[in-house]
């Protein structure tokens, strides 16, 4: 099986974001992008989806914070993508029932090459530590887009803490990834699609 690794740069006036991705890792991360609730919940997306992270991001946070979020999303999602190649023999679909004490959330992925994003999240702080609730969602649609997957989250019961909420979110991403990129050994290489591309 070939190495399913992607490294990703970007720079624009506002960001310089690297991120190095093994989607065959061992769920270490090494993330220093000067926020750090967002490096907490991507040691939690590292470690649940069994994946090696390392990002590396600086921007101008003395504006907000919304310009790097939005950036490591997109940065993130192009590694993915680029890591996950021609998607052969992958079981393509991942999906979870995740409870996080007194929240409860379900996620689902396909990455079958085509964006979709659904998200009832509704933020009742304005931020968690340096960050801003609201750019939660926005950071996973814009990794959605670059991925090119589809990604849903639907909190059944929305519960009443905001930081068990977003780490309810990263959790379930993360393991519904880490079932939709696994290799089904009984694909033989084949690309999950009666198409024959994803």
């Amino acid at each position: 099986m070939s190495r399913r690794t992607a490294s990703v740069k970007r720079e624009t006036r506002e960001t310089q974001i690297e991120v190095n991705l093994n989607l065959d890792g061992q769920g270490e991360c090494t993330c220093r992008v000067g926020l750090g609730f967002l490096e907490h919940m991507l040691d939690l997306l590292a470690r649940h989806a069994r994946i090696d992270l390392k990002a590396r991001a600086e921007g101008d946070l003395e504006v907000d914070d919304h310009h790097l979020t939005e950036d490591l999303g997109i940065v993130l999602g192009q590694t993915l993508n680029k890591a996950l190649g021609r998607k052969k023999g992958i079981e393509r679909y991942g999906f979870v029932l995740l409870p996080m004490d007194e929240v409860l959330i379900a996620v689902a992925v396909d990455l079958g090459g085509r964006f979709a994003f659904c998200c009832n999240y509704r933020p009742q702080r304005e931020k968690i530590g340096d960050l801003s609730t609201e750019l939660i969602p926005h950071f996973f649609r814009s990794l959605a887009v670059e991925a090119r997957l589809n990604l849903h989250f639907n909190f059944l019961n929305p519960g009443e803490n905001e930081h068990h909420r977003i780490e309810a979110m990263f959790k379930g991403f993360a393991r519904s990834l880490r079932m939709a990129v696994r290799i089904d050994p009984k694909a033989k290489g084949e690309v999950p699609s009666t198409k024959g591309v994803l």
